[in-house]
């Protein structure tokens, strides 16, 4: 990078007023007000004042005006967001691929409310503009209510909107930081020691035995990513592999791979809408990391339609994060909604387990791979943080910062059960409930 993490903050954030222009609080007076006193983290501001032990292992630079605004309009995760992709607010003490461990400290950080006549004398003293939004970095999507010009919610082009605002960043990227299995969902860890490559061989293995593969079956995979199942699929059972996906760039370069690995002719990749793929009778079929962009309310007709692909007899295997709570709110919150998955939801396993049922699957095994993931996170910000300059002169430093974040805070939240990952196996039975299943499962956990 031509620019340190810290000049590039300072040259994209305005030029603070001199000090003494406006007596006020400070930087800290705001800290103060809104923390308790056990602050775990050194807090610094532009105006030069500090607040937290200075011993701290962690450190945060609030470095411009309109990063304190960003903190102030859009409290909690949203703001600081903001403030930290833009450069505005500085996180010291982790790399900016990996700020894990400022997240768990940041976690624990415990916030209360202001009186009305702190929060008044506050505002008075910073100034009333101070409340007035900054422009959201580029990253940013559109609010949910500005969506609807692009659709209604799970429409094709709305999906295919939000699917290339996280899948179509860039192939190079998401090759330094997958690794070479090019696989962006959860590996299966048989020793935390494994290495990424080894995981996401095991879980394509563990996925390919619930399915019961063999030579000459049909597959199709929905949401199909860069062809990791298909590939899998072909190469080691000679199935004959059909992947849909409605990133372009995924479609691409799937096609490429498998032109590469001499699998032309038995593995394919399109680029279609699940609703759109072949109508046919596959063997099996397996959706692994789709369900969470579908939308809950379209769980009926997701899993019906995968039931009319798949011929009597034949296994479906749905691959999915959940909520850890059944009754926990669907959407996500508003950093995974703005920068990373516009319009992703998810359910509680329960949910997810009936409605495959309700579809008129009968479902024979399911299982939680939450803490699997957990280690995929990781080994992921590992990769970033060792090609952290390549990944930045791909897809800028603002794009960079927010994988970062977004990964590191998703390590979290599978460590702390705040989300799963449930494989859900099941049959689509012939007449008189005949689907072919054994007695015990033919495969190996």
């Amino acid at each position: 990078m031509s620019l340190t993490d810290r000049e590039q903050g300072a040259a994209s954030a305005p030029a603070s007023p001199p000090a003494g222009s406006r007596p006020g609080p400070t930087v800290a007076d705001v800290v103060r007000a809104v923390t308790t006193h056990d602050l775990p983290v050194r807090v610094t501001g532009y105006d030069g004042s500090a607040i937290g032990p200075t011993d701290a292992g962690i450190t945060l630079d609030i470095r411009s005006e309109r990063g304190l605004s960003y903190l102030l309009t859009a409290p909690g995760d949203l703001g600081m967001a903001r403030a930290y992709v833009s450069g505005d607010l500085g996180l010291g003490g982790v790399h900016p691929g990996d700020p894990y461990d400022a997240l768990r400290v940041l976690l624990d950080l415990r916030l209360r409310v202001p009186s009305v006549a702190e929060g008044l004398a506050l505002v008075r003293g910073l100034g009333w503009e101070r409340l007035r939004p900054p422009p959201a970095p580029p990253q940013e999507a559109l609010p949910r209510w500005r969506r609807v010009m692009g659709g209604l919610r799970h429409s094709r082009g709305r999906d295919s909107t939000a699917i290339s605002h996280h899948y179509d960043v860039s192939n190079a990227f998401y090759e330094k930081v997958l690794g070479d299995s090019m696989t962006y969902t959860c590996a299966v860890y048989r020793s935390p020691t494994d290495t990424l490559e080894q995981a996401q061989a095991a879980k394509y293995e563990l996925v390919a035995g619930k399915l019961a593969l063999q030579p000459g079956m049909r597959l199709l995979d929905v949401g199909c990513g860069w062809g990791g199942m298909v590939r899998h699929a072909a190469r080691e059972y000679g199935v004959k592999a059909i992947g849909v996906t409605l990133s372009r760039a995924q479609a691409q370069w799937a096609q490429e791979a498998i032109a590469r690995e001499g699998l032309t002719g038995l593995a394919e990749v399109r680029h279609l809408d699940y609703r759109d793929a072949p109508r046919e009778q596959f063997d099996a079929i397996s959706s692994i990391g789709l369900t969470e962009h579908i939308g809950v309310r379209n769980y009926p007709a997701y899993f019906r339609a995968l039931r009319d692909r798949l011929r009597p007899g034949g296994r479906l295997l749905n691959h999915c994060i959940t909520r850890a709570d059944n009754r926990a709110p669907h959407r996500s919150g508003a950093f995974i909604d703005r920068y990373v998955f516009p319009d992703g939801e998810l359910a509680g396993p329960g949910r997810l387990v009936g409605e495959v049922h309700d579809a008129g699957f009968e479902v024979h095994h399911e299982e939680n791979l939450r803490q699997h993931y957990a280690l995929t996170l990781a080994a992921w910000c590992r990769n970033l943080v060792a090609n952290w300059d390549s990944c930045v002169a791909e897809v800028g430093l603002g794009t960079a910062r927010v994988w970062g974040l977004y990964m590191a805070g998703s390590r979290l939240a599978f460590e702390r059960n705040g989300i799963q990952l449930h494989q859900v196996l099941a049959t689509r039975n012939a007449p008189h409930g005949v689907n072919g299943y054994p007695l015990r499962p033919n495969w190996t956990p």
